[in-house]
């Protein structure tokens, strides 16, 4: 993303075109970041109407609180806390109203969410296919218990890539509070996994 110095000075002339009233200048700053903002929420909400939602929602707010960036930390990194807190928000409400069934409506009736990702590999063995099937079961059961919190930082860590300073920096706490978040997360996950590691 804004790891070249040549792309962080485009960004950085991009951003204050668009705190200008640039409407190309926002619209490459969408373009810069659609994609990861929209696969941050899929991974987090693992629902797609709620990540279009919280997609929308975020440029909506960094739209109207642009003026309000004075790159006090990358632009990737105020994109990303705003998205997890939108995330957050929408997992918290979910908790309220009990957690979303896992079962969507397919052709051939009710159908599990996660039956409709495909594992070429696992295939070809039907006793791997069910392992598989058995621990992806475990895992999204785990993820769902663990607290908003737990879960944005586990998720984050694991299947984001990112480092425990940018986390912290996304959820607007500590490193250090980022990494006992991420080590509940791990320890709950690890009492789940237990037969299966």
């Amino acid at each position: 993303m804004a790891q070249k110095t040549g792309f962080q000075t485009d960004e950085k002339a991009l951003i204050r075109a668009a705190q200008e009233g640039d409407q190309d200048a926002f619209g490459q700053l969408v373009r810069v970041y659609d994609q990861s903002v929209l696969r941050l929420a899929m991974n987090l909400l693992r629902s797609p109407d709620d990540a279009q939602d919280v997609y929308q929602e975020a440029f909506l707010r960094v739209y109207r609180n642009l003026n309000s960036f004075r790159f006090d930390c990358s632009f990737h990194t105020w994109l990303y806390r705003i998205v997890t807190n939108l995330c957050l928000d929408h997992m918290r409400k979910r908790k309220v109203r009990k957690e979303e069934s896992s079962q969507v409506e397919g052709s051939d009736g009710p159908v599990d969410r996660m039956d409709t990702v495909q594992e070429s590999r696992a295939e070809s063995d039907p006793q791997r296919s069910m392992f598989a099937g058995e621990l992806r079961e475990r895992i999204e059961k785990t993820l769902g218990e663990l607290t908003p919190r737990e879960r944005m930082v586990f998720e984050l860590r694991h299947y984001q890539g990112l480092k425990l300073r940018n986390i912290g920096e996304i959820l607007g706490t500590t490193e250090e509070a980022a990494k006992n978040c991420l080590f509940r997360a791990t320890q709950k996950m690890r009492v789940a996994l237990g037969d299966f590691v």
